[in-house]
């Protein structure tokens, strides 16, 4: 999804006044969700709430559909805007990050599962500034990748393949 936001600065300097208009271009790349991943979500809850339904222990059961629920509503919610020259990783009310584009060093495939603002085990780790990193799961990486590199040409792409770009 592509949003353009205009901007509009009153600029008064000793020659003249008058409105300056800043066009400002957002593209929303919404997260990969993996199926695999839902699928263990769904086992584990599946399998800890079994044993509560007969006898029906119900704050248990509204425990693990809260918990479902909440788990869905990060799923679903979790997505990257690049706008101007930052990217900021949004999932949900817990991950809000915004990320100069031109510190970003390195972005790297990989399927590394720790906990991230990434719906997917296929993954982007983002390396920026000197020692930071993010693990992210665009949709569509190809596109998200070129957009980066139309903003930042500097960074180095490593794909799981080794081929370098």
């Amino acid at each position: 999804m592509r949003l353009t936001v205009r901007i509009y600065q009153w600029v008064n300097n000793s020659t003249a006044t008058y409105i300056r208009a800043t066009e400002i271009k957002m593209k929303k790349y919404p997260s990969k969700i993996s199926h695999g991943l839902v699928l263990i979500i769904l086992v584990i809850i599946i399998g800890s709430t079994i044993p509560m339904v007969s006898p029906p222990i119900w704050p248990g059961l509204l425990i693990n559909l809260m918990v479902l629920v909440f788990i869905f509503y990060l799923l679903l919610n979790t997505y990257y805007v690049i706008s101007g020259n930052f990217l900021v990783v949004k999932s949900g009310f817990i991950v809000n990050k915004k990320i100069d584009i031109t510190t970003i060093r390195i972005v790297s495939e990989t399927n590394n599962i720790i906990s991230a603002p990434a719906a997917s085990f296929d993954r982007l780790n983002i390396v920026y500034k000197q020692h930071n990193s993010i693990l992210i799961s665009p949709r569509d990486k190809t596109e998200f990748i070129d957009h980066l590199k139309r903003i930042n040409p500097k960074i180095v792409i490593q794909y799981k393949s080794k081929k370098m770009l």
